[in-house]
């Protein structure tokens, strides 16, 4: 495994009411300040969470090494790649679940006249409150620890999150006044088919994680 192999997680991440949201300030008032804002909100919140879980899986990995290192074998690895499937399982029912749900927050209308601290605000809140996303990071920073990866491997997963959040403000820059359309299609896939395509790669990533512990078996 190396930092490719999480990559897809990120979609998981954007799919859905971020990537709605994000549309949503590229349409405001001040699309680039706020937009910039959001960015960076949601950028520190997902490197923290995927740090968390990366520094708390070492730390308990270590613990559990220490306390079997008696018994002359240490081996981790299926207990985490456990943990971790089971996460993925949450995370697939979660989404699964919440499928069918249509239209934007009621809140989003709120944010029209936001400026780049309440956009910042908003990201970090969102990202932190969304429990997909919690579970996501989790997923993350546990598997980059269970392969003993070092921290870097998590920072191309913490870009290309950002970098699907800026579609919506790349699209604005490009297209100019074209960029409505474009933004319109962007915000109606993220209500409708984004639980599809983030089902798809949660089984990926699952399959993968299935095959580890077939290995370490």
């Amino acid at each position: 495994m190396n930092f490719l192999t999480i990559l897809p997680l990120a979609v998981v991440m954007v799919a859905g009411t971020q990537l709605v949201v994000a549309v949503f300030l590229a349409s405001s008032d001040r699309p680039r300040a706020a937009s910039l804002g959001f960015l960076a909100g949601a950028g520190l919140v997902v490197a923290a969470g995927v740090t968390v879980a990366w520094s708390l899986t070492r730390l308990v990995g270590g613990v559990a090494a220490d306390a079997t290192a008696v018994a002359g074998k240490v081996d981790r690895g299926p207990a985490i790649d456990l943990v971790v499937l089971a996460l993925l399982v949450i995370l697939a029912v979660l989404i699964w679940v919440r499928r069918n749900r249509s239209g934007p927050p009621r809140w989003l209308g709120s944010i029209e006249h936001a400026g780049p601290p309440q956009a910042l605000r908003l990201g970090a809140l969102l990202f932190v409150a969304t429990p997909t996303d919690d579970l996501t990071m989790a997923t993350v920073g546990a598997s980059v620890a269970r392969h003993d990866l070092p921290w870097w491997h998590l920072v191309p997963f913490v870009l290309l999150t950002v970098l699907l959040l800026a579609l919506p403000l790349l699209a604005l820059l490009l297209l100019g006044s074209r960029a409505a359309r474009v933004l319109t299609r962007m915000r109606e896939w993220a209500e409708g088919h984004a639980w599809i395509v983030n089902e798809i790669v949660i089984a990926f990533f699952a399959l993968l994680t299935v095959l580890d512990l077939i290995r370490s078996g």
